[in-house]
């Protein structure tokens, strides 16, 4: 049990979690604002031996070399490597902390996201920003029968997204850093990604926080009139050659603002953001909290 375990921004748990965590330490403190400084992080851990956090707050080697009583460090959010993540996890195991983060509790909210914005373009359902009719894409409302979709990233998030797009009858290739033998059984084409760009009429990348993978010659490979998702935390390309792609005839699709980049690409009307997480839902909510808590349970039992 941990002396003192504080939450030291919101954590999104379900109230019947934040109830359980009693249960792992004498004294539990969770705060409702996010820190404004190191200094403040700092003062909020104190001497407490656990530590949780959100995606919001950066908890780097500055704030924990000042918190010396620290054990366990538990993300109340995705964790997909120690480079993407907001806690500074190497400096952190060197002092011999342990740092658990969750995965994989948000994607079908996304997927739901992906066929939805899909639809609505290709049949031209709804209103543009400005209030006047949505056009179907091709002029005629298609259906996703056919589609050529193409997946950049192919893990658990990517692959639930291709999944559902086959349902609906879409013809699936991806890149990823190598070819998957699931994915080559369910028909999947592994490709270059290139290739897949210059391919595919539509282009989802499903890929980790800060992970870029659309340059200058992506961008002019995947050429023009073109729909372009992008399902991840951060953007998947370099501004500039994505501005200048921008201006050509195609679309773009990111539901927050954070995976589009910067608020001035809102000002293209064929750039649409709806700048709120479609991941956040209420099951999402409960997963997160059930895994949450999973590490706590773990950590505990090898201690």
């Amino acid at each position: 049990m941990f002396k003192k375990l504080v939450g030291i921004e919101p954590l999104e748990l379900i109230p019947s979690a934040n109830e359980k965590l009693e249960s792992f330490a004498q004294t539990v403190i969770l705060h409702e604002d996010k820190p404004a400084s190191v200094a403040e992080i700092v003062a909020r851990i104190g001497d407490a031996d656990g530590v949780l956090l959100s995606h919001r707050t950066t908890l780097g080697q500055d704030a924990l070399e000042q918190c010396p009583n620290v054990k366990y460090i538990g993300m109340c959010c995705s964790l997909y490597s120690p480079e993407s993540a907001n806690v500074a996890i190497q400096y952190a195991n060197s002092r011999g902390i342990t740092v658990k983060g969750v995965r994989d509790y948000g994607d079908e909210g996304v997927v739901e996201y992906v066929i939805s914005e899909l639809v609505r373009c290709l049949h031209g359902f709804g209103n543009t920003a400005d209030g006047s009719s949505r056009q179907a894409w091709s002029g005629i409302p298609r259906e996703i029968t056919g589609l050529k979709v193409g997946i950049v990233g192919l893990g658990k998030s990517g692959g639930m997204v291709a999944d559902a797009l086959r349902f609906f009858g879409a013809e699936i290739s991806y890149f990823a850093r190598s070819e998957k033998e699931d994915a080559k059984a369910k028909g999947y084409q592994f490709l270059p990604l290139k290739q897949l760009l210059n391919e595919n009429e539509v282009i989802v990348t499903c890929l980790n926080k800060n992970t870029i993978l659309l340059h200058e010659a992506e961008f002019e490979q995947l050429g023009n009139r073109k729909i372009l998702f992008n399902t991840g935390l951060s953007p998947a390309w370099d501004a500039a050659p994505f501005e200048k792609w921008l201006n050509g005839d195609n679309v773009v699709y990111c539901d927050t603002l954070g995976a589009l980049g910067d608020e001035r690409f809102l000002k293209y009307s064929y750039v649409h953001c709806l700048q709120v997480s479609s991941g956040r839902t209420q099951q999402a909510f409960r997963r997160l909290s059930e895994k949450v808590l999973a590490n706590l349970t773990a950590y505990f039992k090898t201690q």
